[in-house]
């Protein structure tokens, strides 16, 4: 029965209430599976008669069923064919009637089709978007324009192809031309509102669209209209950064409004043209410097400018990267910038102190190097380092002149010009780093110019001992060792690293936070002569109970769960110490995971920083992969419960990350019976609707594999087998699953006995095969080919079982399989072990295949070329160091899908353990198959292979 508006709206209203949302959302997740549930949710975000609240409510519930449910995995289409037309139909015309904040729900649910869609399944999208422009009416363009962003957006971060190109061709075609009539239409309705404050903030909300339109229009390639006009563009675009009028500032000096992000988006576009058409545009060029120059130099430092100052800063340093900065190679013209722009914008405002003191961590992730923030300082920076790549000499002399004269006025009175040195560290900071600085590695490449340890030595190593200093500079000294921490001596390293310990200890929130980011990276250093860590491990080993249990009552200092969740630089820094000191937790694990799992009961109500969700599942991960083996029945009692609230609530963010250490605590204790609480687990996992949550599936599929291996027979005892034989069967017809498919399944092969399992091998082939001929990709050919020699090369089994199983799916489908598929591709094979596994596959059929002996003969000799050309460059299988990867901060998509933890990855299994120099190996066992057979592996040598491979097996059988 097709849902009803009144229940829907009535569910809807409900899902607001904190009181009654779970049971809402339980009942809504019903109503989704009957016919018309999104046309319903369209009727009330269109019905003005519903109240506000409930229509934001259906058009979020709208763009989480669109992102759901529009298609499946393959493209195709998951709703009612009749539902998709109709949602195409009506979905632009309601989102240019409704108000702004449905209009950016329903936007979002639109490039989602359009990702799917567009163009070739909706090409009518642009020229309806085109026939609702009008000339005047800007609440009806502003929705037109935002559709269209929403979609036009998606090429900015691709790479170029021709179904690219093909589609944003197609949308020129017909866009262009009204888009362009369309920006002279707002410079009109601009120019009769000025003294209308309300029409022109409407007509500047069109523009600013319009502005980032115009980006993304031209975001992979010039668009020729846009050429053709480059003149006129360029003259409006100019017009409009410098454009001003009272009637568009905010009331607040410190939020930007509708006039600031509009010139901001300006630069950007600026930006885009002088890097990617500066043979088109550089001609253009010098009216907006000259403007940006004079806007840099006379703008206020209210923090609503910030955005827009920062974006000028980028559009100049964009410019210091081209031909056109010969003009800033001149000692005059250097002072003024240094004057004007970068001292300004790197000296510390009013609104920075109050923000260091009133909302610390905000200000910790404004002036972390590598953060994706904007703030002036940091665009101040990187303009200085650009000129300083072309003019190198001329940037350091003179901005060195300025660090020293800070420097002076700071020794003066250094209670009250404290401000001086904190600009005169950062100006040094700023002309001493080479490149880019990131996150992960700090400076790399440091100017040759400067001295860095000699400015530590005299102007920071002060700081960071001193007790009367200012808390703002004992921030910089720890942020230069962090930043520089390349720089300095192991020597050096060692002496300072009880300081940052020390400072942990602060009571300022920002000191003891960057002292725990400067801890993290200390801890993560090597020394490039040993390769040793620069700390020494005892060290940290020793004092780690007290460390740990500081970090932890920081972070646990207000008990609220977003306070707790607040700091994930304490976290990641707990999580580092615990990697450090690796089996040194020992004595105090217990008290350790105490600490985790308190904070794990807390924060599950309400998860709101996935970077600390994150570092803490990397935390517990090293915890269990360095202190579970010793300790295993510990950690699986104390983590049942946690877990299984966590499990229980549904918390679809920490799910896979719970599945995954669970999986990593029993792969700790490989052997023995399951326990209870796996056993009633392993009933849950292998329900269907667990493996419904995509980002689930990794993980599931590695505990699955675990519960598999620690106890078989209780899996086939439970006739668990079947279930999980269809989780198999869909996760093989899956693009994105095909990996986790094969790895299940090589786990069940290996441990659930032949008997067990031989009545489902055929249909197990056969969805192998359908997928080959009905949806073959790169990947699931390579996983394929490895299965068949996992098959091929076991005890027991071999390449005469495997054929036998495909002459029940297809009497001699192998042959085609083998040679199309098996013998060609082989050897792109990418893993050692799958390498060292063929080898073994191909020497057994060799050795041991009937098939090959009477129904394939000629398979002898291609099989054994295939042998000698995998042992040209024998497979070498490392036993797996016990390096854990530091994933970058910047480079993890935290919250989105399936996050891997690197502190308790998969142990790698090589099933040939005993097999340790291949070529030796494949020797030796073809002399013992000869000898077995009496004779006739040396009669098929010469009998069956051509001379040259003929000669190069025998020199391994001799």
């Amino acid at each position: 029965m097709a849902t009803d508006i009144p229940t829907l709206s009535t569910l809807l209203e409900a899902s607001l209430d904190p009181r009654q949302n779970k049971q809402a959302e339980a009942a809504i997740s019903q109503e989704q599976t009957k016919p018309g549930f999104s046309l319903r949710l369209l009727q009330i975000v269109a019905g003005d008669s519903f109240p506000s609240t409930i229509r934001l409510a259906s058009a979020l519930y709208f763009k989480n069923h669109i992102k759901r449910h529009w298609v499946d995995e393959n493209g195709a289409h998951q709703l009612p064919a009749d539902e998709v037309t109709a949602i195409k139909r009506e979905l632009i015309g309601l989102m240019v009637s409704v108000p702004p904040n449905l209009q950016a729900q329903l936007g979002e649910a639109i490039s989602v089709i359009a990702d799917s869609d567009f163009y070739e399944r909706w090409d009518t999208l642009v020229a309806d978007l085109v026939s609702r422009l009008t000339k005047d009416n800007t609440t009806v363009n502003i929705g037109v324009l935002r559709v269209a962003h929403s979609i036009f957006k998606r090429w900015r971060p691709l790479f170029r192809s021709d179904a690219l190109f093909t589609e944003i061709n197609h949308v020129l075609t017909q866009f262009c031309e009204p888009f362009l009539n369309q920006l002279q239409c707002v410079d009109s309705i601009i120019a009769n509102s000025q003294d209308n404050p309300e029409a022109l903030k409407g007509a500047f909300t069109e523009l600013d669209l319009i502005v980032k339109l115009f980006y993304d229009l031209s975001c992979q390639d010039l668009p020729p209209v846009f050429e053709d006009n480059i003149a006129a563009i360029a003259g409006l675009l100019h017009k409009y950064l410098i454009y001003d009028n009272a009637a568009l500032h905010t009331d607040s000096d410190d939020e930007s409004g509708v006039l600031e992000f509009t010139r901001a988006g300006i630069f950007e576009v600026l930006m885009l043209y002088v890097q990617k058409y500066e043979d088109v545009f550089g001609a253009q060029l010098p009216q907006f410097v000259q403007s940006t120059w004079q806007f840099l130099s006379t703008v206020n430092l209210e923090t609503r400018y910030d955005i827009l100052v920062s974006k000028a800063l980028q559009f100049l340093t964009s410019v210091a990267s081209t031909q056109h900065a010969e003009s800033f190679n001149n000692q005059e013209v250097l002072v003024q910038i240094m004057e004007h722009i970068i001292l300004p914008n790197l000296t510390l405002r009013e609104s920075d102190v109050e923000l260091f003191e009133d909302e610390p961590i905000e200000f910790i992730r404004r002036d972390l190097e590598g953060s994706d923030n904007d703030t002036r300082r940091r665009a101040a920076t990187n303009f200085l380092r650009t000129l300083m790549q072309r003019y190198q000499d001329l940037v350091t002399s003179t901005a060195q002149s300025y660090i020293d004269r800070y420097l002076q006025e700071y020794t003066k009175d250094p209670q009250e010009n404290w401000k001086h040195k904190d600009t005169a560290v950062y100006l040094f900071s700023a002309i001493a780093a080479l490149g880019t600085v990131t996150a992960g590695k700090g400076v790399v490449s440091v100017n040759p110019h400067v001295d860095v340890l000699n400015f530590f030595q005299t102007h920071i190593a002060s700081d960071l001992e001193g007790e009367s200093v200012s808390l703002i500079l004992k921030v910089d000294s720890v942020k230069f060792l962090y930043n520089f921490r390349n720089q300095l001596s192991p020597d050096l390293w060692r002496a300072a690293f009880p300081l940052l310990v020390n400072h942990l200890g602060n009571s300022n929130y920002v000191v003891h936070t960057y002292a725990a980011i400067a801890v993290e990276r200390a801890l993560y250093l090597t020394d490039e002569n040993t390769k040793a860590s620069v700390i020494p491990r005892d060290q940290v080993v020793g004092s780690s109970r007290d460390l740990l249990t500081h970090l932890f009552k920081l972070v646990t200092k207000d008990t609220a769960p977003e306070k707790i969740q607040e700091n994930e630089f304490l976290m990641k820094c707990v999580m580092r110490v615990l990697i450090f000191i690796r089996d040194g937790v020992l004595p105090i694990d217990d008290l350790v995971l105490g600490y985790f799992i308190n904070i794990l009961k807390i924060i599950r109500h309400n998860p709101s920083n996935p970077r600390f969700q994150y570092f803490l599942f990397e935390g517990l991960g090293a915890l269990i992969r360095f202190a579970a083996p010793a300790h295993n029945e510990l950690f699986e009692t104390k983590l049942a419960e946690p877990f299984q609230l966590i499990l229980a609530d549904n918390v679809e963010e920490f799910a896979p990350y719970v599945f995954q250490l669970l999986a990593a605590l029993l792969e700790t204790n490989p052997s023995g019976a399951l326990t209870a609480y796996y056993q009633s687990l392993a009933q849950v996992i292998i329900q269907p609707s667990v493996w419904e949550t995509r980002s689930n599936v990794p993980a599931l599929v590695r505990l699955l594999t675990a519960i598999i291996l620690r106890d078989a027979q209780t899996i086939v005892a439970n006739n668990q087998l079947e279930p999980i034989l269809g989780i198999f069967q869909k996760l093989v017809t899956s693009k994105a699953n095909e990996t986790y498919a094969f790895e299940l399944i090589e786990t069940i092969v290996a441990t659930i006995p032949v008997s067990a399992l031989q009545q489902y091998y055929p249909t197990i082939i056969q969805l192998m095969i359908t997928r080959l001929s009905s949806m073959r990709t790169e990947n699931f050919a390579q996983r394929f080919i490895a299965f068949y020699h996992f098959i091929s090369s076991r005890e027991g089994m071999g390449a005469d079982f495997f054929i036998a199983i495909t002459d029940q799916v297809q009497h001699d489908v192998f042959k085609g399989i083998y040679l199309t598929i098996v013998l060609p591709d082989t050897q792109k094979l990418t893993r050692p072990i799958d390498r060292k596994t063929a080898v073994v596959s191909f020497t057994k059929t060799l050795t041991d295949s009937q098939a090959f002996v009477d129904r394939y003969p000629k398979g002898w000799n291609l099989t054994t070329q295939r042998l000698i050309e995998l042992l040209v460059n024998p497979p070498k299988v490392s036993k797996g160091d016990d390096l854990i990867a530091d994933a970058d901060v910047d480079e993890v998509s935290f919250g989105v899908g399936f996050t891997p933890l690197n502190t308790c990855k998969k142990p790698l299994r090589d099933p040939f353990p005993e097999i340790t120099d291949v070529k030796a190996w494949v020797g030796q066992f073809l002399k013992d198959a000869n000898s077995r057979h009496g004779g006739k592996i040396v009669t098929f040598v010469q009998e069956r292979l051509d001379p040259v491979t003929r000669q190069a097996l025998q020199e391994y059988i001799q």
